[in-house]
């Protein structure tokens, strides 16, 4: 079942009214999927077409290779996109897989069909292809955030480096992570139990505080646990 104020409050179909919907959803070949926790929802090797966004759960965009190493690169939770560049570019392998990191629902919408001017809808085409260069310029923010998390050579380096990104986001030095322990080690191409290890050393060091994937920034001097904001004057 189509919820249509959710749909029109994620990013592909911003600006858009009701009105606008049914055009937008018939032009992009909409449909909607259900997936079991660790179910694959795209596979590497893939030519795609659609892009999908998480209506409920989340998906984790990962490398999997032959030999069993796992890294992930991302995550989509509800409302979040994946394969936008590739089903915009058909033709393009798909490298990577896209995995439900829980029991999840996800919409495709064939994106690709704006491309190859098959909508007749041109304000709707026009409001569609506007959205999809905001989401392609995030995501591609959003990896190049890892290339920082993931760039520095000691397992402590990295892990502050993450943190230091999340509690930015969420301004705040109390907020969750979007990984359990696995995922985290996965995401910063590190072992897990290395990672353990490291996580209690920097409790021990009074660097940080975690539970689970609740984490707290220790710092000297005295706060109220908030993060300023840098446009503030």
């Amino acid at each position: 079942m189509i919820n249509e104020d959710f749909l029109l409050s994620t990013a592909l179909f911003q600006e858009m009214t009701k009105e606008d919907l049914p055009m937008a959803l018939n032009c992009l070949h909409y449909y909607q999927r259900s997936y079991d926790k660790h179910e694959t929802v795209l596979a590497a090797g893939q030519d795609i077409r659609f892009m999908g966004l998480v209506c409920k759960g989340s998906v984790t965009v990962e490398r999997n290779d032959r030999w069993g190493n796992r890294m992930i690169l991302t995550q989509a939770q509800t409302g979040g996109f994946f394969g936008e560049m590739y089903a915009m570019t058909p033709g393009i392998i798909l490298p990577v897989d896209v995995v439900a990191a829980e029991n999840c629902t996800v919409a495709f919408f064939e994106v690709s069909r704006l491309m190859h001017h098959q909508c007749s809808y041109p304000e709707v085409v026009g409001a569609l292809t506007r959205n999809l260069l905001k989401i392609a310029i995030r995501k591609n923010l959003q990896l190049s955030n890892r290339s920082f998390h993931t760039a520095p050579r000691s397992i402590r380096e990295r892990v502050l480096a993450y943190l230091n990104t999340m509690s930015l986001q969420n301004r705040s030095l109390n907020f969750d992570i979007p990984f359990d322990r696995q995922q985290l080690a996965d995401y910063l191409n590190v072992e897990r139990t290395a990672l353990s290890k490291e996580l209690k050393k920097m409790q021990n060091d009074g660097l940080i505080d975690c539970w689970k994937n609740h984490f707290r920034l220790l710092v000297p001097q005295e706060d109220d646990g908030t993060v300023p904001d840098p446009d503030a004057e």
